[in-house]
């Protein structure tokens, strides 16, 4: 998504919805999935949010099946197919989205340490809650620890009525 960060992610109703359904499928242990979309525009001034389009559920292939309870791997080829089906879409690899269903939307010092930067994540924490986090490197000191900022999570507050418009559209 380019080496500045967004300020907001733009989800709508039923990707949420889908996104719980398809991190809590596999509780107790993590979920997780690929997150395709627009970035956010990189253009000075411009305010308008990274936005989510598709949400690509995967396996998580963690080496070890007992440690999936707190520990998520997505297969490199996974991650390449969908690459490749957004970009024929026009789209990106955006970030990935994974549950903490014993801990808080809040990113383990694991996460940060396996994320590729620059990136999005998106948890899904024990409480239901999802949060969105741009994962960057450090400028400071590459070798650091990526560092982790919430971004704000538009979404509408309920569901679209029949036949309404949502964020997604």
């Amino acid at each position: 998504m380019g080496s500045g960060w967004p300020e907001r992610f733009a989800v709508d109703w039923h990707q949420l919805t889908v996104l719980r359904a398809v991190l809590a499928a596999v509780a107790p242990q993590e979920g997780c999935a690929l997150l395709l979309g627009d970035p956010a525009p990189s253009a000075p001034g411009v305010p308008a949010p990274a936005r989510l389009r598709l949400i690509w559920p995967c396996l998580n292939v963690w080496p070890e099946s007992e440690q999936r309870v707190e520990r998520f791997a997505i297969d490199p080829r996974e991650q390449l197919l969908a690459q490749k089906w957004g970009r024929r879409r026009g789209w990106q690899v955006l970030g990935s989205a994974h549950s903490h269903p014993s801990t808080a939307a809040v990113p383990s010092v694991t996460d940060r340490a396996w994320a590729f930067p620059p990136a999005l994540m998106l948890i899904l924490g024990s409480s239901g809650e999802v949060r969105a986090w741009w994962i960057s490197e450090s400028a400071a000191d590459p070798s650091a620890l990526p560092a982790a900022r919430e971004l704000a999570l538009i979404t509408p507050v309920a569901p679209p009525a029949e036949g309404g418009e949502d964020l997604g559209e």
